[in-house]
């Protein structure tokens, strides 16, 4: 049907609506509510008054640590067996599953009959993970857990990112901030 078009008018708007001005002082108002409700309750805290009311303050980090949450995905950690030895059987199924490919196995056998192979060397490279936790879910031996709470995992290093076997077997799990 062509030629059969309805043009449709817009309602005509003042100066006042074109000015942008209202969406301004709108977008203004809003800034000071908020920057002087935080200066009133900060300067309270100082005080000692007021201290039900959560303040929308930086945390006076690392004297006061940031509360975390129970399910937060920290730095990875390999669990061991009551003999000391990892409790990895290298399967790679964590290597397989990796989005970022972060993870790096190598096996050996080992002399236990009811295990087939360990891990020579476990490799996680920070830099490139994405903290995504499907390498714990993947695990079939319950060996990989991202429950270290450590937020200082920034380097200047790169080499530093990569977390060996022997740091992850002698890391301890972390207890969420209260």
């Amino acid at each position: 049907m062509p030629g059969q078009f309805k043009k449709v008018r817009r309602p005509p708007e003042n100066w006042w609506v074109r000015s942008y001005l209202p969406a301004i002082l709108q977008g203004l108002w809003i800034t000071a509510r908020h920057f002087f409700r935080n200066l009133f309750i900060f300067t309270a805290h100082r005080f000692g008054l007021l201290k039900h009311v959560r303040a929308g303050v930086v945390y006076q980090w690392p004297e006061e640590p940031r509360p975390v949450a129970p399910r937060y995905r920290g730095r990875h950690r390999l669990l061991k067996r009551p003999d000391g030895t990892p409790r990895c059987v290298a399967c790679y199924m964590c290597e397989t599953i990796c989005p970022a490919e972060c993870i790096h196995i190598i096996p050996q056998e080992v002399p236990d009959p009811f295990i087939e192979k360990a891990p020579k060397a476990f490799y996680i490279d920070l830099s490139k993970c994405i903290f995504c936790g499907y390498c714990v879910e993947a695990c079939p031996e319950d060996a990989i857990r991202m429950d270290v709470f450590d937020f200082r995992l920034a380097s200047y290093d790169r080499f530093q990112m990569v977390l060996d076997m022997e740091t992850m077997l002698n890391s301890e799990p972390s207890v969420p901030y209260k």
